[in-house]
């Protein structure tokens, strides 16, 4: 297999590799995705994607409608630093607020996928060699037995996690924020039925978070304030954790019958960039916080969706000068934002008593707000805008187009449906939507044109959607032709370049 090219290795075969495997695949790129487990792992991982990851792979045709179609208002109950009553609440016509899966089981869906879609998944082989040579990027791996390989690609992602290797093989510097507490966790079985009752548990001496799962187990959590731990890379022993809850909670609970145990503590990382090169970084390889909230995967989601997209046209030439580029200025900040937030939940959760009336405070601020308010925006998602291109542009730019109902050539739809094919939307209203259609002839190969009835909720002549659900330009914020030689450059061209997958204009 040595010497084997492809247009891009994604390194990770978690769901935001898997995910960016198959936009590109969408797209027609060519993928290879390489991971280190033989298998999907069946340890317990994160649960929760948050509204605006919902609402983004719902765009994209993810989820098979297993999110649905909600009526909108707080359908989310969710808490905020272990204190409950956060409502997180959606525009009428979305999804859910706060969709549980089990990443095991959004992994094998998203290969699964992608390997329908054409990408090669290479398993049980852990890459040591990632290096940039002219226009290409020769990436090396160990195999089964010990197998040497090495792939060539135009890109490479880094998407490997917390502890991949391509942060570190390509140099990519970080910003590091130490560790401050530790934090146990595992599946048991209680000896005492009902000795810990579901839910979160502050005690003087740190919290324990109680879940039931099925076959008559618990899920436990723990999280000690004195301090960091001692012994971060070292297996956890039953016994440990068993001293470690029952100090918490202040007597004895016996346990037995311990399906998995591991230990992780508030150490956070931000890369100070995505990009060095022909390599990019996506999800956990870019980003780790303490998890809270459950915001890891719903942050890596939204990075695999933003980059996809960019990259996809950059393989092709048909990417504006510096789109790739924005793939950073529009995803770090985001990263950084999670990061301060879930330290700022941790700062709550420490069992100082001096902290009471700080924590009385956002208890009266997440009951006074039944719609959830800026918590819940921030928490989910649902806050980002992305920067403008520039000063002119129109005051719904950068924002995220909720989902609308439309009437297009006399049937209902909507921008859900209008963006499942994975092509920037063209949304034509009113007299001058002629002139427009006009404007973005050009770029027929990568651009949707629907002409649609006026409605009241998107009062703009023509309003240009980018692939992943942001608004990219509306009239009113300078030229259409500039914002889509920003985005596709002359690439999109009819007759340039073939026109991407998808959607029929």
């Amino acid at each position: 297999m040595g010497g084997a090219g492809t247009d891009v290795v994604v390194v990770g075969g978690g769901p935001v590799g898997l995910l960016v495997a198959c936009e590109l695949a969408a797209s027609g790129v060519g993928v290879l995705v390489v991971e280190a487990r033989d298998s999907a792992s069946a340890r317990p991982r994160a649960t929760t994607l948050h509204a605006r990851s919902v609402q983004s792979l719902v765009r994209r045709g993810y989820l098979g409608g297993a999110a649905g179609a909600g009526a909108g208002g707080g359908n989310g109950g969710f808490h905020f630093a272990g204190m409950p009553g956060l409502t997180i609440s959606v525009p009428v016509g979305e999804p859910v607020a706060v969709f549980k899966c089990e990443q095991e089981d959004l992994e094998r869906s998203l290969e699964e996928r992608a390997r329908a879609a054409g990408v090669v998944v290479v398993r049980g082989h852990r890459v040591n060699g990632v290096c940039e040579e002219a226009e290409r990027v020769r990436v090396s791996a160990v195999g089964p037995g010990g197998r040497a390989v090495e792939w060539e690609a135009q890109w490479v992602v880094g998407a490997d996690g917390a502890r991949g290797v391509v942060r570190e093989l390509v140099g990519f510097d970080s910003r590091s924020y130490p560790a401050t507490v530790s934090a146990m966790a595992g599946d048991v079985r209680l000896e005492e039925p009902g000795a810990l009752v579901a839910g979160w548990h502050r005690t003087p001496r740190g919290w324990v978070v109680v879940k039931e799962v099925a076959g008559g187990g618990v899920r436990l959590r723990t999280l000690n304030c004195a301090g960091a731990s001692s012994v971060r890379g070292e297996p956890l022993s039953l016994e440990e954790f068993r001293a470690e809850v029952s100090w918490i909670v202040g007597r004895e609970v016996a346990m037995g019958a311990p399906r998995w145990l591991s230990r992780f503590s508030d150490f956070s990382r931000l890369a100070r960039c995505y990009r060095r090169g022909r390599v990019l970084l996506a999800g956990d390889a870019a980003h780790v916080h303490f998890p809270i909230g459950g915001q890891g995967l719903s942050t890596g989601v939204l990075d695999a969706l933003n980059l996809g997209w960019k990259l996809a046209l950059t393989v092709r030439g048909a990417a504006g000068e510096g789109l790739l580029d924005t793939y950073d200025r529009e995803r770090r900040p985001a990263a950084q934002r999670v990061v301060d937030h879930t330290r700022a939940q941790l700062a709550l959760m420490r069992p100082d008593t001096e902290l009471d009336p700080l924590r009385a405070l956002f208890g009266e601020l997440l009951a006074g707000a039944p719609e959830g308010g800026v918590l819940a925006s921030m928490v989910s998602g649902q806050d980002t805008v992305l920067p403008a291109r520039g000063a002119d542009s129109s005051p719904l730019e950068g924002s995220f187009l909720a989902n609308v109902p439309l009437v297009a050539d006399g049937s209902r739809t909507d921008v859900i449906a209008l963006l499942a094919g994975g092509r920037a939307l063209l949304l034509l209203f009113g007299g001058r939507a002629g002139g427009y259609e006009a404007d973005a002839r050009a770029w027929a190969g990568v651009l949707r044109v629907v002409r649609a009835e006026p409605v009241p909720d998107l009062p703009y002549e023509a309003v240009l959607v980018r692939p992943d659900g942001y608004v990219g330009w509306a009239a009113g914020g300078g030229g259409l032709a500039p914002a889509l030689q920003a985005y596709f450059g002359d690439g999109g061209r009819a007759g340039g370049h073939d026109a991407l997958p998808g959607a029929v204009s």
